[in-house]
């Protein structure tokens, strides 16, 4: 069956899965879908019979997938205790209880962690932005290996790690994620660190480290939300919080992955790096429900993070070495004000003049040198 679509149509696809649920469909779905005027991408996989938003795979053909070659890289942490046993998640919007691939763990979430370099080294954690994978750093590890031992990883919702229905065991509050990003660093980075975090989670990142200045050797924030301009997301983000729309749009993986992430700067998406960053909400729909939640949390709390943010940098008692580099053709997040800031902050600034809001997708290796330049 072939479909030709200018855009790619959400409400065709939730009647042809839905009904593809009660009849088992076990057809093929193929979709042609275009960004723009001369980007054009394919999905062509199975259709999911325990999952009325979902795919199960996105391969494009029968040869090796870039997002398996990834994942064979890493290994699963497990961190952070489940709250509450509420039973099998169901989803929101048809109150039906989702596929096994859309249930997370019942006691300790799984986190998905990519190492690289020896064990013996310092440590260096490498946390990715909204939204976006681990995968963003596969240029960076590298060149880290090389006199670090480097760990990136999926945060809860993104990637291949876990991605609880809200509700069922983590609600995706800011307030979580900083309780959750503690667990998980204990368990992949028990000694001294190195922390570098990237866009709108960095807030979260120093409200982690307030209470663990003594465990962090360096803080490298990549394009945080660090003025009084940075509190709101952009339109691109903020629609998947918007009512109804925003859970319909969520579980677009064009949406979600391609233009969140082309939208921020000037990176050029290899359809390979495509395919990765679809593949979550290609083979389930709790993709799509996370990045609702996280969404709605951002919007309602991301002023109130970067405040407390801001004044924690600035205070005389915080004690760790700060850097911030800066993309400085961000879409997202203007440049205005952020020198004064560093300034004010005695934090480092190196700024990166051809790079965008996610710098690791633009320049990883640049990127990984100026890191280990700083830690070194």
């Amino acid at each position: 069956m072939g479909t030709q679509l200018g855009n790619p149509s959400i409400h065709f696809l939730l009647r042809f899965l839905s009904n593809c649920r009660s009849n088992q469909c076990k057809n093929r779905l193929r979709v042609r879908s275009k960004l723009g005027e001369e980007e054009e991408y394919l999905i062509d996989a199975p259709v999911s019979v325990g999952d009325g938003f979902s795919f199960t795979g996105g391969k494009y053909s029968d040869g090796p997938s870039p997002s398996d070659e990834w994942r064979a890289q890493g290994k699963y942490v497990k961190a952070h205790p489940v709250y509450g046993n509420k039973g099998k998640a169901k989803d929101p919007i048809f109150g039906l209880t989702m596929g096994s691939g859309s249930q997370s763990s019942t006691d300790v979430f799984r986190w998905f962690c990519v190492e690289s370099g020896s064990s013996s080294n310092p440590s260096v954690v490498l946390a990715h932005g909204f939204p976006s994978q681990a995968y963003s750093y596969r240029k960076v590890l590298p060149v880290l290996s090389q006199s670090y031992h480097a760990t990136a990883f999926d945060w809860l919702g993104f990637g291949f790690s876990d991605k609880p229905q809200p509700k069922y065991g983590f609600d995706y509050t800011l307030d979580e994620y900083t309780s959750a990003l503690e667990s998980l660093i204990e368990a992949i980075a028990p000694d001294k660190l190195s922390l570098v975090v990237q866009g709108y989670f960095a807030p979260i990142a120093v409200k982690y480290a307030i209470n663990h200045q003594d465990k962090l050797q360096h803080l490298i924030l990549v394009n945080p939300p660090i003025t009084d301009k940075h509190v709101k997301l952009p339109s691109t983000l903020s629609l998947f919080s918007n009512f109804l729309l925003g859970e319909i749009f969520c579980q677009d993986p064009l949406r979600a992955s391609d233009k969140a992430l082309l939208s921020s700067g000037p990176y050029a998406m290899k359809e390979e790096d495509a395919m990765v960053y679809r593949r979550p909400y290609l083979t389930s729909g709790s993709s799509g429900f996370a990045l609702n939640a996280i969404s709605k949390a951002m919007k309602k709390d991301l002023k109130a993070y970067v405040q407390s943010m801001r004044e924690v940098l600035i205070s005389k008692s915080w004690k760790v070495p700060t850097s911030i580099c800066w993309g400085m053709r961000d879409r997202w997040l203007s440049y205005e004000g952020v020198e004064d800031f560093c300034k004010d902050s005695n934090s480092k600034l190196l700024e990166l003049p051809m790079a965008g809001h996610h710098v690791q997708e633009d320049y990883g290796e640049d990127l990984g040198r100026i890191i280990s330049e700083i830690i070194k």
